[in-house]
């Protein structure tokens, strides 16, 4: 029989499935919706499986917060359109209802919830994903359990949601800070909270950093002596293409490839460590400002830092744990 536009438009809004699938799924079933739904999550799973290496890069990212407990969870998917069609946001806000009722601890707890249509969220996401007919899969479940938690979902787009807990009821200052959190992308609460091996590899990476900016300094104070402009030569891509452009001669990149050799090879035997160990300590503490959360320039007034700002309403006033999750590559 001939299906109506009216009720292909009417199951893709109810599945999100693709225009042709929803169409051949309503004609096969001769028009009858539950039976259509039935035949797209049957062809679905079996088309799901076989993109289970597919990268499930869309979703939607929720939070909910009780009096003593907080969560976010997220539901991921392939495609933005399956991400925004609202049985798939519907059954979000199911799971992270049931993950918050339970205080569910880790991703594998709620996975094993139970619904109130009686699923498990294992078997409900199988079920949707069967729908569309895309990998679907649970992510970035994050918990705080306790009194005074705020929570932020950026902008209501379900795409970047935040936790933060406060050590007393400060609704105002927690909401700001979420705020603070969803943008600045802290890292940790302070210095004391950032794993030593994440500073090891900072110090490590600056130290590495300071070495060669003052090799370069030394090779390109060479190389002006030398009437050779730096920029000329800073590449073998460009000592090629200045030649070509007739910039620089053959003569002049074969001595800036003396210099350059000879300058580092004596600058890198004799630099003056105390100075780099000082530069990479200085870096070092930048990046504490940056990426530690009292540390760091409040975002509404950048002449306090969150610190600051949070001991203006109460000097004992401090947050003691956040949690972030975005889609988003960063």
């Amino acid at each position: 029989m001939a299906v109506s536009m009216e009720d292909i438009k009417k199951l893709r809004a109810l599945t999100g499935a693709g225009l042709a699938d929803v169409k051949k799924a309503l004609t096969e079933a001769d028009g009858n919706m539950d039976r259509a739904k039935e035949i797209l999550r049957e062809k679905g799973q079996a088309i799901a499986a076989k993109r289970s290496d597919r990268e499930t890069s869309n979703g939607c990212v929720l939070v909910k917060v009780t009096e003593d407990f907080g969560a976010i969870i997220a539901l991921k998917c392939e495609t933005d359109f399956v991400a925004m069609n609202a049985d798939f946001v519907a059954l979000t806000q199911d799971i992270i209802n049931a993950a918050v009722a339970a205080k569910a601890k880790s991703l594998e707890e709620v996975s094993a919830l139970t619904l109130a249509n009686g699923q498990t969220v294992a078997d409900a996401v199988k079920e949707r994903s069967g729908v569309t007919g895309e990998k679907m899969e649970l992510d970035g479940y994050n918990f705080i359990e306790g009194a005074n938690i705020e929570s932020y979902d950026h902008m209501g787009r379900h795409g970047l949601c935040v936790l933060v807990q406060t050590n007393k009821p400060a609704s105002e200052q927690g909401h700001a800070i979420t705020m603070q959190v969803a943008a600045m992308k802290p890292i940790a609460l302070d210095e004391k909270s950032v794993p030593q091996s994440v500073i090891d590899e900072e110090y490590n990476v600056a130290v590495e950093k300071s070495k060669q900016e003052q090799i370069q300094k030394a090779v390109e104070s060479a190389l002006k002596k030398a009437g050779i402009n730096p920029s000329h030569v800073d590449s073998p891509e460009h000592m090629d293409s200045n030649m070509a452009k007739g910039w620089i001669t053959a003569e002049d990149v074969e001595k800036a490839k003396q210099i350059i050799a000879t300058v580092s090879e004596e600058k890198k035997a004799t630099l003056n460590m105390t100075m780099i160990e000082n530069i990479a300590k200085g870096r070092v503490n930048k990046f504490f400002k940056e990426s530690c959360l009292l540390n760091q320039e409040f975002i509404q007034d950048a002449k306090m830092t969150v610190s600051d700002y949070l001991k203006a309403a109460d000097k004992e006033l401090t947050v003691v744990d956040f949690k972030r999750f975005t889609l988003r590559a960063e």
